[in-house]
């Protein structure tokens, strides 16, 4: 099936020449700890992958894993360099005239700095005179804290450059879904499960995720049309926004006088997702088709090499030209082919069992499936256009989970009886058959203890064949926490992320906290926030919040109608920060008196105590 079955592998190593060209130095150790001295990188982990690949791994993931754990600050063109390998993506330098503009500073302030200290090794203590994000996912944003301050772009002596409507859009994955993102990450990268050749070896777009602080410095400056130039320390760009393909807010950097050309995470050297496992809004294949065809007629004739936030550049006007007609022909492939196949009736598992690439575009490596695959994507595909409901009765409505298990296991003669016949097609290797009807049991039956061993010993099996680096960590996760228990996300510092977000999305993200039907049964509740930025008798920004019917309606400005709110609040932003990172709470606040009320202060004891705290250790693989 697609994302298990032998993959082409090429007969050269290209790969690998342009994966070591420009190489200068590596981080030696490649070990990168916080200020407590826990790990939060530890490059040096995947030296297991200089060896040959064993039976527990897939041959071309093995391989994309031995190109993606290379480490160290290589040289693009001259005066463009990246370190590559310190986190699941890359951080690009370029130097100005004065300084040094950084592009997509990885996950963590650690391995950001970590980066920034081992170019500056080798280039010169140059300042950092810009940043520019070229989306929305905290692999690209995460680490800012590592190579800028925040009051430099606040005050706006350091430009820091984003594509129009990222905010929001980090936010929405940050923070609005964030919990059950961050635990199915867990799965996806696989970052909690012990390297090796048994264990986590990558997962195709990088080796797995930093571990250390994630901030954000908001933008300064938007990127609002394709064409957009600026300069920056002299250093002349050109933009083409991306909306919709890889990430709602992306966009490319042309560098028209290094002939350079920056396709942000739009052209990979492994097929991308159209649905990431860990959960995201649904991309568009057909978009991203039409704005590589666009940065193909727009940048083509004037660049002579394409480098991405991840992997590693290609040179050669006509290699970076077929490269990136190759990426954009395999995007469109898969919407078309997906569509048509709609159209004549294929629901979306039955799509993803027929699709195949031609096989001209299947032997290249970097339409691989090593991170998305072509089988998921395909049923992403079918969820975009048609939706969770295939158009069959019998799926209208479903029993839930673990009713279902419940009934599917009485029906099949009991949880053991089905274990024993479970086992019988384990032997004869229909895994796939086996992890169904398996998780039904323990779906029924969590404490099932045969089930749980075989189950665990299913997605082995079917981790280790897995081309795709996802899947590949999804099942040996599920697997060892059917062995050991939900192995929950390894440590993560603070978020430093809630300065730069508005006071909206502040609100925002309490709205979908609130517990409903509790609220629901509190009634109507109003509290009026006087927001100021420290200084005595500064002006406020005023917003409010009314519950209501069980929904928390953040509202700027003062209530309509002129309701009196049963309480008003005064504080600065930074203390409300300070509550969003949960370095304090409302209460403390008050009481330390950075919080002045007005009026009713159980109103606020009462919001408080209807908002609900996600817990970062739900199960998946049981109920």
């Amino acid at each position: 099936m697609p994302g298990t079955t032998p993959a082409h592998l090429p007969e050269d190593d290209q790969d690998f020449a342009d994966a070591d060209r420009g190489f200068i130095a590596r981080l030696s150790p490649g070990v990168v700890r916080d200020a407590e001295g826990r790990t939060v990188w530890d490059a040096d982990a995947y030296a297991f992958l200089d060896g040959d690949c064993p039976p527990t791994a897939h041959p071309s993931l093995w391989r994309q894993s031995r190109l993606t754990a290379r480490q160290g600050l290589y040289e693009v063109v001259p005066g463009v360099y990246q370190v590559r390998g310190l986190d699941l993506s890359n951080v690009t330098f370029v130097e100005g005239d004065r300084g040094v503009l950084v592009v997509d500073p990885l996950i963590s302030a650690e391995v950001a700095a970590a980066a920034l200290a081992l170019y500056r090794e080798h280039r010169g203590d140059r300042p950092v005179t810009g940043v520019l994000y070229t989306h929305s996912h905290v692999d690209h944003f995460g680490g800012v804290h590592g190579v800028a301050d925040p009051e430099d772009a606040a005050a706006g002596r350091l430009p820091v450059i984003a594509p129009a409507g990222f905010l929001e859009h980090a936010a929405g994955e940050n923070v609005i879904t964030g919990p059950a993102m961050a635990r199915r990450s867990v799965y996806m990268y696989g970052a909690a499960l012990p390297k090796g050749p048994e264990g986590q070896i990558g997962c195709g777009l990088g080796q797995t995720t930093s571990l250390g602080s994630v901030g954000l410095i908001a933008p300064n400056l938007d990127v609002r049309a394709t064409g957009q130039t600026e300069t920056v320390d002299g250093v002349r760009m050109v933009f083409q926004l991306t909306p919709g393909t890889e990430a709602p807010a992306e966009m490319n950097i042309h560098f028209p006088d290094l002939r350079l050309l920056c396709v942000a995470e739009n052209a990979c050297h492994t097929l991308h997702n159209v649905l990431t496992l860990r959960g995201a809004l649904v991309r568009d294949p057909s978009a991203w088709a039409r704005y590589l065809t666009e940065t193909l007629r727009l940048f083509a004739d004037t660049t002579d090499v394409v480098f991405a936030s991840h992997h590693w550049p290609t040179w050669g006007q006509d290699r970076a030209v077929r490269f990136l007609e190759e990426q954009r022909d395999a995007y469109a492939y898969l919407h078309d082919q997906c569509v048509r196949l709609i159209n004549a009736g294929h629901t979306g598992a039955e799509i993803a069992e027929e699709l195949r690439f031609p096989p001209a575009l299947e032997q290249r490596t970097h339409i691989g499936g090593h991170y998305g695959s072509l089988s998921h994507n395909a049923k992403a595909v079918y969820q975009r256009y048609m939706g969770w409901f295939d158009g069959n009765p019998a799926h209208l409505w479903q029993h839930p989970p673990r009713e279902a298990a419940v009934r599917y296991t009485e029906f099949m003669g009991g949880a053991d009886a089905v274990v024993a016949k479970a086992r019988v097609s384990y032997d004869r290797g229909d895994l796939r058959w086996v992890a169904e009807v398996l998780n039904h049991v323990l779906f029924a039956e969590p404490g099932h203890a045969e089930a749980r061993a075989l189950q665990a010993d299913t997605f082995e099996r079917l981790g280790h064949g897995a081309e795709c680096g996802p899947w590949r960590n999804f099942y040996l996760t599920g697997a060892a926490e059917l062995r050991g228990g939900v192995l929950g996300a390894p440590g993560r510092g603070g978020s430093g992320m809630a300065a730069a977000l508005t006071v909206e999305q502040i609100f925002q993200s309490m709205a979908v906290r609130i517990d409903g039907p509790r609220a629901a049964a509190t009634g109507r509740l109003l509290l009026r926030w006087e927001i100021t930025d420290g200084t005595p008798d500064a002006p406020a920004e005023v917003w409010t919040l009314l519950l209501s019917n069980g929904a928390l309606i953040p509202m700027p400005g003062d209530a309509p109608r002129g309701e009196k709110p049963h309480l008003t609040l005064r504080l600065a932003r930074a203390t409300l920060d300070a509550v969003v990172g949960r370095t304090t709470t409302f209460p403390a606040a008050v009481a330390a008196g950075l919080m002045v009320p007005d009026g009713d202060l159980t109103a606020l004891t009462t919001l408080g105590g209807l908002m609900e705290r996600p817990d970062p250790r739900f199960p998946i693989v049981t109920p």
